[in-house]
């Protein structure tokens, strides 16, 4: 019986030593130190599956980045114009609004064709964009995709009949090249913007 002894507390030896290591680990300092208390320098974490994740590969909001900076923007810009598109005197012709015509008349600042449906879209977009700018990751991939969005919007826009059913949004020239502005500059924001430290590309 006394052969087992030694085998016996050495096991009991790691085992202590592995709740050390996993109870360092989670609460950012050594053994024996609650996580607000005095201690050597703590990293904040916790373990998952083995591996200390950060407020960063959570997803979960960080620090203010470039790239949130930019969703926020143009969020708010998308908003504006959305509102503006209700208002009397920002837009001419404005009654004749129509939900999603392309006879209507109205028009953003007497140059840009609007519908119901149209402001309806500036007011979605404007609402994501505050809504990704959350994490840089979903800023990131709101000014990519949305802008693409707004890519194939203003091809679409060229290519149909003005003047047909097919412009139900509606768009027109005027309307095309500043789709095509918006696109190009949102997903140039959402590639050339930089990452935040320690994320993966």
């Amino acid at each position: 019986a006394g052969y087992g002894r030694p085998g016996a507390a050495r096991a009991g030896a790691d085992g202590r030593a592995r709740r050390g290591r996993l109870v360092s680990v989670v609460t950012g300092g050594p053994a024996g130190h609650p996580p607000g208390g005095a201690g050597p320098e703590r990293s904040p974490g916790r373990l998952v599956e083995g591996h200390v994740m950060t407020s960063a590969s959570r997803g979960t909001p960080a620090s203010d980045t470039p790239v949130r900076r930019a969703s926020l923007l143009v969020g708010a810009v998308f908003l504006l114009i959305g509102a503006l598109g209700f208002v009397p005197g920002a837009t001419t012709g404005y009654d004749t609004l129509a939900f999603a015509d392309h006879a209507s008349d109205a028009r953003l600042f007497g140059l840009f064709q609007v519908s119901v449906l149209h402001n309806i879209v500036h007011l979605l977009f404007g609402v994501a964009g505050l809504v990704s700018a959350r994490t840089a990751a979903n800023a990131r991939g709101y000014l990519v995709v949305g802008g693409l969005i707004y890519l194939v919007l203003s091809v679409y826009g060229v290519i149909i009949d003005l003047d047909s059913a097919a412009n139900f949004v509606p768009v027109d020239t005027a309307g095309n090249w500043l789709h095509f502005g918006l696109g190009t500059v949102m997903v140039a924001l959402g590639l050339a913007l930089p990452r935040p430290a320690g994320t993966n590309p």
